[in-house]
């Protein structure tokens, strides 16, 4: 906090304006966070994703029956948290892809975000069925999300599910530490903190970087 303070000074003393200063201090952080922690989100990729989306939409409109663009579109849009509006295109997808594990997968997301958890569950399970290592195992990280609020044990088992699929994945153990925590184990829960923290100093440098989030958190608790 001290350097941020002692950084603003300097740039306040060069640039003459203390509303720019910050600007530019603010813009420095963002870049350095970027590059080197990634806790803020790209704020270019929504316009960029807004743009291929509504290229996606007139290609439909020229061609209702492209079943690659209305997979691409649905897929922008769950990136938008749009799942509502990505659900239809989805749906209409699987009815060409019925054996693809990755579009079950995708519909029941939308499911358990809407709020039809028996539904959202039924689909991941069958994408699991398709293919037991779907998007890396992420439907069972989905589900232990979906699940938690209502049914935290259920949501620990799919969440450890992913975590013996995942055993280098620093997410799984702090969400896991979550989950104990809320089940009052607290003992499990401290342990899967400190799991979450030693691998993530035995990772790679360059997986560092899409970890840490979890890792800061999980030093935080």
């Amino acid at each position: 906090m001290l350097l941020k303070f002692l950084a603003f000074g300097l740039l306040w003393r060069l640039v003459g304006n203390p509303f720019l200063a910050l600007l530019i201090l603010l813009v420095i952080l963002y870049l350095l966070d970027r590059r080197f922690i990634g806790l803020t989100p790209n704020i270019f990729k929504p316009f960029q994703l807004s743009r291929r989306a509504s290229k996606l939409r007139n290609d439909l409109y020229a061609n209702p029956h492209n079943t690659s663009a209305k997979l691409e579109l649905a897929r922008i849009l769950l990136e938008r948290k749009k799942y509502r509006e990505a659900l239809p295109y989805l749906e209409q997808t699987l009815t060409i892809m019925e054996d693809s594990a990755d579009v079950h997968y995708e519909i029941g997301l939308c499911y358990l975000k809407l709020g039809d958890l028996s539904k959202g569950e039924s689909l991941m399970l069958e994408a699991v069925k398709l293919n037991p290592r779907v998007k890396f195992g992420e439907a069972y990280l989905r589900l232990g999300e979906a699940l938690a609020p209502k049914e935290p044990e259920r949501a620990a088992s799919f969440i450890e599910q992913f975590r013996d699929l995942h055993s280098s994945s620093v997410e799984a153990y702090y969400r896991l530490g979550q989950l104990y925590k809320q089940l009052g184990r607290t003992e499990d829960a401290k342990r899967a903190y400190r799991e979450a923290l030693d691998i993530y100093r035995g990772l790679p440098r360059y997986s560092r970087r899409q970890q840490r989030r979890w890792a800061l958190l999980a030093r935080f608790q």
